[in-house]
């Protein structure tokens, strides 16, 4: 198989588990559905669009906090692991696929959350859907990366956020500032590290 076949294969995969249990995503949606109408009931009125967006931000992060924890589940559940990492393709393959399931589960929770904030918090502008496009890409390759690293720990629901809230403080900086260019090379540079990096986290798990 080529190596985006593997990728495909893997990502169907995990869409195909999820379409099954139904657990990851309705427990993102509800999470997310759930933050934004606390925040519009516990902010007084009159409150700026731009504190509002900063709100929004968090639901995302911890939306997709969610998500990663759940990413690996199946294999920790089953113990099948070590035989995904054995599996005769590239490794950074499962990365891959892996993310693009993530991306899958954040963008269908967001095509909610992004109606629902509009309507909580009078509209939302297209830079901030273009912030959040870029955001996604950041979030699932660094999350996963982590997800990984905190899978055969312990701790891991523990281990998984200290890791990966750290990291997403630039993409929370980039997204309430709409800065399209810093999240832009923030993908760019770390999409990068951890397609690099996988290999390496799978191989000491």
């Amino acid at each position: 198989m080529t190596y985006a076949a593997d990728v495909a294969a893997l990502a169907r995969k995990d869409l195909l588990l999820e379409l099954r249990a139904k657990e990851t995503l309705p427990s993102m949606l509800l999470f997310v559905i759930a933050a934004l109408t606390i925040f519009h009931f516990a902010l007084p009125s009159g409150t700026s669009h731009a504190a509002a967006l900063g709100l929004l931000w968090a639901a995302i992060i911890f939306t997709a906090l969610l998500g990663l924890t759940r990413a690996f589940v199946a294999e920790r559940e089953q113990g099948m692991l070590d035989a995904l990492v054995l599996a005769p393709c590239d490794r950074s393959a499962i990365w891959l696929g892996k993310a693009l399931a993530v991306l899958a589960f954040l963008v269908a929770a967001e095509v909610v959350a992004l109606p629902a904030f509009a309507a909580f918090f009078s509209g939302l502008d297209g830079r901030t859907v273009a912030a959040v496009a870029l955001a996604d890409i950041g979030i699932a390759s660094v999350g996963t990366l982590f997800g990984a690293m905190a899978v055969a720990g312990r701790a891991r629901e523990l281990l998984l956020p200290l890791l990966f809230l750290p990291m997403a403080i630039p993409i929370v900086v980039g997204g309430v500032g709409g800065y399209l260019w810093f999240l832009a090379l923030y993908d760019a540079i770390f999409v990068v590290l951890s397609w690099a990096a996988f290999e390496y986290v799978v191989s000491e798990t």
